[in-house]
């Protein structure tokens, strides 16, 4: 456990040494942009919270770098490798001027350099059709590179309310943190442990004050992470199943293929235009924004902070039965079938301001 207390230590010092110092450069690092279809904090927020969770995670591979040199050496060359979506998201953070597909292509490159660094690379994904492209190291590099940049658009996606993204990003990294102890991959393990800890430094500023917030830099970077743990815990151990991640990051994955489906053949709009209307938008305006009727900061950052357990709940749904299903690949399959067929049922009831009477908050 000293390599998750490390990077929560770390990260913990690091993000508040961030949030004071983007006081004197708030132009810079704040978004001052409060009326986007997809802003809902009250006030002006530095948006350079991935920084923290970066100095965590490193203070994580330090450690493991004294205890276990060959894993260590590992760990900083998969750090190294996240570093073009880091710093392309960062970009986009301080400048507000790099577009979605430029921050997707560094996450592209990024997850280039795994695959040649590290072999991370996609070789069995138990579908028909994708298994043949993936046999060929060709097939592999591209449709690793297509996921690792998905997965990190996914947990940019749903980074819309205090620790809304975190926690799940959280969630994720126990399970896989769970089935690399049950492997007895200790590496994989550990890494997960880092981010656990590095990305809970984090949230202690961020939930539920808001006070600091993940950023594209942050978001981006922790999907990369994520990601690649899966591809190596799959690559280095046969026994997983390749539905088992899949479940695991199902929630933001959906979200963002639903969202694609819906601005494109339901709205007629460009898949990258943002709104207002992703699962986590509409429960805080058409659940949470009665919770607490006055438009005063205080209110709306208390409904800010209360949308973000719904969606937990809905992560924990996915990674609870991953985790205990993390071998049988039938199972997990019909698991993510009936995940996606809830979400839109879900969706549509509360699109129709028919909210399930759980979710009506009751003061």
């Amino acid at each position: 456990m000293l390599i998750l207390i490390v990077a929560f230590a770390v990260s913990l010092v690091m993000t508040l040494l961030a949030l004071r110092s983007a006081k004197a450069h708030a132009h810079l690092a704040h978004d001052n942009d409060l009326s986007g279809p997809q802003k809902f904090h009250a006030n002006p927020v530095p948006r350079i919270g991935g920084l923290g969770i970066v100095a965590g995670l490193l203070a994580g591979a330090l450690v493991l770098l004294l205890r276990d040199p060959p894993a260590g050496v590992q760990a900083c060359v998969l750090l190294a490798c996240g570093l073009p979506a880091l710093a392309a998201g960062l970009a986009e953070d301080l400048t507000k001027s790099v577009s979605p597909a430029r921050r997707l292509l560094a996450t592209a490159v990024s997850a280039g350099l795994a695959v040649w660094l590290l072999d991370a690379a996609i070789r069995y994904t138990a579908i028909p059709g994708l298994d043949w492209i993936v046999s060929f190291p060709l097939g592999a590099a591209l449709a690793t590179v297509f996921a690792v940049a998905g997965v990190a658009n996914s947990i940019n996606i749903i980074d819309g309310f205090n620790g809304l993204a975190s926690m799940c990003c959280v969630l994720i990294l126990l399970s896989l943190a769970y089935v690399g102890f049950q492997v007895d991959d200790l590496l994989i393990a550990w890494l997960a442990l880092a981010g656990v800890g590095a990305v809970l430094g984090f949230f202690v500023w961020n939930f539920p004050a808001g006070l600091i917030f993940l950023g594209d830099g942050g978001a981006y970077f922790m999907g990369f992470y994520i990601a690649e743990l899966a591809i190596l815990l799959l690559l280095r151990n046969p026994t997983v199943s390749p539905m088992f991640p899949l479940l695991l990051c199902i929630y933001p994955v959906f979200e963002t293929l639903f969202s694609i489906y819906r601005r494109r053949f339901l709205r007629s709009m460009p898949p990258s235009m943002p709104d207002g209307i992703h699962l986590h938008s509409l429960i805080y305006r058409r659940v949470m924004r009665w919770a607490v009727g006055n438009r005063s900061a205080k209110a709306m950052t208390r409904r800010n902070s209360m949308t973000s357990p719904y969606l937990w709940l809905l992560c924990m749904l996915a990674a609870i039965p991953a985790v205990l299903f993390w071998d049988n690949t039938p199972v997990l399959a019909a698991l993510i079938v009936l995940f996606g067929v809830s979400y839109v049922a879900l969706y549509w009831r509360i699109v129709r301001f028919r909210a399930p009477r759980w979710m009506v908050f009751r003061r």
